[in-house]
């Protein structure tokens, strides 16, 4: 092959690779910018022909109706306290059933990993009537609670079998010196393991978060009250609370989609280098 041949290939290859980054580029980022345009156009133009791609004149009312709303800024804290207590529980519990199976030998812990990980495989829907008794037993129905506890069960496998991959990976030198040095299995979990497994942490945590955060199929079958939604079921619900008659108010619910997404957009910029740290530290080996 000739030197002037490479030079095309070359630049073939480039501008392929770009045309596809712009591509893929374009369609993760489309679905979010057209929330944000149909949240600062008037009704009158949410559906108009030919179509407005970007407003001549941007309004920002949608965003103040919504904010200006009491049950979305219920809804919001909802959110905010099962997301926040789901994520907690699962790092605390799941950092701790983590170290045991990675880090300590006994009979029966590779069932206990494998039934881990099967945990992680049911759909949600599969479970849904076995939580709806269980729930509606122990009085939990249209409780907070009833959310943390079912959320629990998709987010907690997940955290342990994630953190396993950390704590085995770290060097059994670093116990036996803490051991030798005096401490119990527990200080050397809290002092010296734990910090070490950050970026497993924050990964973890922020996938729970946002798991628990977006979550609508619980939320929708075990909350009854207005009091007790979620920001998922208040965008679901905003066409009767807000809307004049049969009309929908597509602008308001965009408003409201922005409005709850930009946390979680926040956080994972705030946390992109450890997140990036634990989604590859468990796929290197030393």
């Amino acid at each position: 092959m000739t030197p002037a041949r490479r030079r095309v290939l070359r630049r073939l290859e480039r501008a392929l690779f770009w045309v596809l980054l712009g591509i893929i580029v374009l369609y993760l980022i489309f679905p979010f910018y057209w929330a944000i345009r149909s949240a600062i156009v008037p009704d009158s133009v949410q559906f108009a022909t030919p179509v407005v791609y970007w407003p001549a004149d941007p309004t920002l009312d949608n965003f103040r109706k919504v904010i200006a709303s009491g049950q979305f800024r219920r809804a919001v804290l909802n959110s905010t306290i099962v997301a926040g207590s789901v994520t907690l529980l699962s790092l605390l519990v799941g950092a701790l059933g983590a170290y045991a199976l990675g880090r300590f030998s006994f009979r029966g812990r590779t069932p206990v990993r494998y039934v881990i990980l099967s945990m992680t495989m049911f759909p949600s829907v599969s479970v849904l009537g076995g939580l709806y008794t269980f729930i509606t037993q122990f009085g939990l129905y249209n409780r907070l609670g009833a959310l943390v506890y079912s959320y629990l069960i998709f987010t907690l496998p997940f955290t342990v079998w994630v953190l396993m991959t950390f704590f085995r990976q770290l060097p059994r030198d670093l116990e036996e010196a803490a051991y030798v040095d005096g401490a119990t299995p527990f200080q050397t979990f809290w002092r010296i393991m734990l910090p070490l497994s950050a970026p497993g942490l924050v990964t973890t945590g922020l996938l729970a978060f946002i798991a628990a955060w977006n979550e609508f199929l619980y939320a929708l079958s075990f909350t009854q009250t207005p009091d007790k939604r979620t920001v998922t079921l208040a965008i679901f619900y905003f066409s009767p609370q807000t809307g004049g008659g049969f009309e929908i108010p597509w602008g308001q619910m965009m408003a409201a989609t922005v409005l709850v997404t930009l946390p979680l957009i926040v956080l994972t910029l705030i946390f992109q280098r450890r997140i990036i740290a634990g989604l590859t530290a468990g796929a290197v080996k030393g």
